[in-house]
């Protein structure tokens, strides 16, 4: 009976269709379980943007980024002892200033000196510096750890001699412990243009009238 078997094929069985029923909702649940485990996912991922980045720290990076500026310096003395003047040049990627000063009566050693300190304190942030001199008691004096020496031994040269210029050679070491100095040495009036320009910045100021007193000067002179 043909049409008895299609009607069998066609029929379901009560207790077959409770399965099948019972089945659907299992098979939601789990549908529903793999879509919250993908919203669980993104707002991970998302939380995880929202995080703030950590803030970079301004002093390093300017530490990083140290800056190099060469420095040209020169000091004249009319008499020494005599009025003085010094003359002190920065430059800096095309940038360039111009400093000069000077005393009454002070010597030519002091005026070399005060040329280094005035240039090292018109930066206003760690640098790394070559300083040119045309005196070769500068640069020896820091180059090859004369200064500290001295400091070291109280200011003294050695057990007879005291160290000249006490007052400016602690200022200058002070600035080299913060700046990173090398001091290079060059000929006086060679043809070197800064060198040649910071010696006229001396000298123009070394002549002129009513220039303050050097204190560190006269009390040295008081001392010995």
């Amino acid at each position: 009976m043909p049409g008895c078997v299609a009607v069998a094929q066609r029929t379901l069985d009560p207790l077959a269709q409770v399965r099948i029923l019972a089945r659907q909702p299992t098979k939601i649940r789990k549908d529903r379980n793999v879509v919250e485990g993908k919203d669980e996912e993104e707002l991970r991922s998302r939380s995880k943007k929202l995080v703030p980045e950590p803030v970079t720290n301004p002093e390093r990076n300017s530490m990083e980024k140290i800056k190099h500026v060469t420095i040209y310096t020169d000091g004249a003395c009319l008499g020494n002892p005599g009025p003085g003047g010094y003359g002190a040049i920065l430059l800096y990627q095309g940038h360039r200033k111009e400093l000069s000063g000077g005393y009454r009566k002070t010597t030519n050693n002091r005026m070399e000196i005060m040329a280094a300190i005035v240039g090292l304190e018109a930066l206003k942030n760690k640098c790394k510096v070559t300083l040119y001199s045309d005196s070769e008691y500068l640069v020896k004096a820091m180059s090859r750890g004369w200064a500290q020496r001295w400091r070291a031994s109280g200011w003294k040269r050695n057990k007879r001699e005291k160290a000249l210029n006490p007052d400016l050679w602690e200022r200058l070491l002070q600035l080299c412990e913060y700046h990173e100095v090398q001091f290079s040495w060059v000929k006086g009036h060679a043809g070197t243009p800064e060198n040649i320009r910071c010696d006229e910045l001396a000298m123009q100021v070394a002549q002129q009238p009513n220039l303050p007193d050097d204190q560190g000067y006269i009390s040295q002179s008081e001392i010995k």
